[in-house]
Order: structure tokens, then C-alpha cells, then sequence
């Protein structure tokens, strides 16, 4: 009888130790942020197309702080809200990255008060932003890396009707604005 139980007992910890370790192989890995300043440190020169620099020139880069205005503020008090913009999950899940993530998931010069920024379109950079990675595409987006091929479509899961202060969205103008390719060698 003691055998019988003892057999039981292995089979229901055995077979629970392989279900977990089935699950953990089947959950996709959460990669870590490491912010603007990090990504910048790589694509601010010349060479890389002053990713950066176009970045810093963006609406993007302010989308946090818009939120922290009077404007916001009453936008969100008119839809029935009684916290400010910076609070309403509605307004985060557009105008910051980061909010909502395991503070062990965020690297030291990560800052969500940067608003849209590199890894809201790219994807959680700690595991392809070393140059050696980032120097092999197929690496990088193992890794991490989102390269978008159909961005319009992206773009409009922000730039849509849902945003009280949305009026129309012209891609190839916007897209104009914030356009930041490598440029090709020559």
C-alpha cells in the first residue's frame, strides 16, 4: 500500500515538474527596456542617420509630457475621469512605454517620462542592443528587435479614433516627419 502511495505521489510530482517546465518553455521571454539614452548612445551620428536627433525633434518625445498639461487634463475631466491624464490608462498605453513593467524589467537610464520612444516601436532593446547583435538582423530581431513591415498599420494602433484629440491621420506626412532610416553606404 505504502508503495502504491509513494508511486502516486512521485507520478503526481513528476508529472506536475513537467507541465511547469513545459509552460516555462512555452512563455515567451519578456525583454528588458534600457531607454532612449541607451539606444541614442549608438544612433545619434551622422553614419547611424541622427536617429536620435530626430527622435528628440519628435511629438513623440514629448507624449509624456503632454499629458502633464492643463489641456489633457480637462480632456480627461470631460470623458468622465476624475485623475489626471498622466494616470488614465486609456492615454499610458499611447503616450509611454514602461508603466506597466516589472521594475526588473526596466535598465538604469530607462525613463518612461521620455513618452514614445525607441523600444515603443522596436521592441524592448536589453537583449539586441549590443553592437555585435545589432550588426546581425536576424540576431537582433531574434533577440528582440521589432522591425515593422507594415507600419502604417502599427502607426494607427496609436494614431486612430480612439484618442479624444485625434482629427485625421495622414501616414506618408507623418511618416515624413519622423522618418529615420541608416542611410545607405556609399
Amino acid at each position: 500500500m505504502k508503495s502504491r502511495f509513494l508511486s502516486l505521489v512521485l507520478f503526481v510530482v513528476f508529472a506536475t515538474a513537467t507541465v511547469f517546465a513545459q509552460e516555462a518553455k512555452e512563455a515567451p521571454k519578456k525583454h528588458g527596456l534600457v531607454g532612449t539614452a541607451t539606444c541614442g548612445m549608438c544612433h545619434k551620428s551622422d553614419k547611424q542617420g541622427k536617429q536620435l536627433d530626430i527622435w528628440k525633434g519628435s511629438k513623440h518625445a514629448k507624449a509624456y509630457e503632454t499629458l502633464l498639461s492643463d489641456v489633457s487634463n480637462e480632456i480627461v475631466k470631460k470623458k468622465g475621469f476624475t485623475v489626471p491624464a498622466i494616470k488614465v490608462p486609456e492615454c499610458l498605453k499611447c503616450h509611454v512605454i514602461g508603466n506597466t513593467e516589472e521594475a526588473a524589467l526596466l535598465g538604469p537610464k530607462f525613463k518612461v517620462e521620455d513618452g514614445v520612444q525607441c523600444e515603443t516601436c522596436h521592441g524592448a532593446g536589453a537583449d539586441y542592443k549590443d553592437a555585435k547583435i545589432m550588426r546581425n538582423r536576424d540576431e537582433a530581431i531574434k533577440n528582440g528587435l521589432i522591425i515593422h513591415t507594415e507600419q502604417e498599420k502599427f502607426c494607427v494602433t496609436c494614431h486612430n479614433s480612439e484618442s479624444p484629440t485625434f482629427k485625421e491621420f495622414k501616414y506618408e506626412e507623418m511618416w515624413a516627419k519622423i522618418k529615420h532610416d541608416k542611410p545607405k553606404e556609399k
